[in-house]
């Protein structure tokens, strides 16, 4: 197998085997912080594949919509992953601007899932829906001013942007990384209904923000729609590892210092959600804006750093 071929098919193989153990890895930490064994680590899957077991209930009152829109969420985001780099920033679909492409594909998910948490017709999911739409209104422009500060910075495009911006920038190039993996780290909290802005395991429906989306989901539907959110977050974690393991290193060592990346960050996600509690509804606004307040600093050294202003 030649190289190209072994890149496509690792990525693919990341993109739909690493959200269940990023997830799996997420839960055996929480279960370790609070002194017990903890489930297998492929726990995610067998839930997912149970779930695809069973029969689907769906309420009379919605309509077409509540029924494609699961199969759009998990479509987009897995076509999303395609533009998303891997090892050693190597892409499926690598085109410039494609981090406009990538947001906006994730953006369509994101519509139909809005849209069907309101189709329900409940109060709660369309609450839900208010609340995630809010978000979203203050992670994407900085999730854009991060991206067009590294693309303008290095003259690049696409997402080959993310990497070596130490060997060109020294100083500066330390310092945005710091701010550029915060800012990502927030975004992949925000994103995939992580504590502290919302709790996966929750069942109040008033505290919820994703889950009471999709409170009438069930069944297969259920299913798809748990492994978009953890393929998102498996993409998430993918360009944060770009960002911090360099280019120029061996390709062997690259690829098991990417793969090693999800665990690290996924016992990470376990361990805040072990060690805080989610925040109050009232705060988790100023949380989010901590995102684009590191976004405009990034903006700033890119800035600096071009024009030396």
């Amino acid at each position: 197998m030649n190289n190209d071929k072994f890149l496509i098919l690792f990525n693919v193989l990341i993109l739909l085997i690493m959200p269940f153990i990023t997830l799996g890895v997420i839960k055996k930490t929480k279960a370790f912080w609070s002194g017990r064994k903890g489930v297998s680590i492929l726990q995610p899957l067998y839930d997912t594949i149970k779930l695809f077991k069973k029969d689907k209930t769906i309420s009379s009152t919605t309509s077409w919509i509540f029924n494609f829109a699961p199969a759009v969420i998990y479509t987009t985001t897995l076509f999303a992953g395609l533009f998303t780099p891997m090892i050693k920033c190597h892409s499926i679909i690598d085109v410039a601007g494609a981090f406009i492409i990538f947001s906006y594909i994730l953006g369509l998910g994101k519509f139909f899932a809005l849209i069907a948490a309101m189709d329900t017709g409940s109060s709660f999911e369309g609450m839900g829906a208010s609340r995630e739409a809010s978000f979203t209104t203050i992670v994407e422009p900085a999730f854009f001013i991060i991206l067009a500060s590294l693309t303008a910075l290095s003259g690049n495009y696409t997402f080959a942007a993310l990497t070596d911006l130490i060997s060109s920038n020294g100083t500066f190039g330390i310092l945005i990384i710091i701010m550029a993996v915060v800012s990502l780290f927030i975004m992949l909290l925000v994103e995939c209904s992580r504590v502290p802005v919302d709790d996966p395991t929750t069942h109040l429906e008033l505290t919820m923000i994703h889950e009471v989306m999709i409170l009438d989901n069930s069944g297969a539907d259920l299913a798809l729609i748990t492994w978009a959110n953890g393929i998102k977050m498996v993409i998430l974690m993918a360009l944060i590892s770009n960002i911090i393991i360099p280019l120029n290193l061996d390709f062997n060592l690259s690829l098991i210092l990417f793969i090693l990346m999800f665990p690290i960050l996924g016992i990470i996600v376990g361990t805040i959600e072990s060690g805080i509690a989610r925040l109050r509804m009232s705060h988790v606004f100023e949380f989010v804006f901590v995102m684009s307040s590191f976004a405009l600093v990034v903006a700033s050294l890119a800035a600096v750093k071009m024009y030396g202003i």
